[in-house]
């Protein structure tokens, strides 16, 4: 079974479909979460929370617009752009609306955003 969270940004919610793991259980029992996430390199948005989440890191290939992902233990990631990585990340989940959220994100600039269930 698949869990479902909601990102709202700018008064527009998206589904997020999670991983079922060890970080996404611990992340479930931090929401409500509202933060500004910053923009990174034109293709992420990120913000470190708190308290830090078990991690299942591997390293990933490809990143692709829409994926959710944790950076370390407590860098929440979301990603705008596909790109070849060398980076690991554990995966959290995906945004099942990617075009839409496209339409939203505000490239190159911070943004609040608000995860709830």
């Amino acid at each position: 079974m698949t869990v479902k969270i909601v990102m709202t940004i700018n008064n527009k919610d998206f589904i997020i479909s999670l991983k079922q793991n060890k970080s996404t259980h611990a992340l479930i029992k931090q929401l409500p979460l509202t933060m500004t996430m910053k923009d990174l390199n034109g293709n992420e948005k990120y913000h470190y929370i708190q308290k830090h989440l078990p991690t299942e890191t591997e390293f990933i290939d490809k990143i692709e617009a829409g994926d959710f992902m944790l950076f370390g233990d407590n860098c929440l990631v979301f990603f705008y752009k596909s790109f070849p990585t060398h980076y690991s990340y554990t995966k959290l989940g995906r945004i099942e609306d990617v075009e839409g959220y496209l339409k939203v994100i505000n490239q190159n600039s911070d943004i609040n955003i608000s995860l709830h269930q």
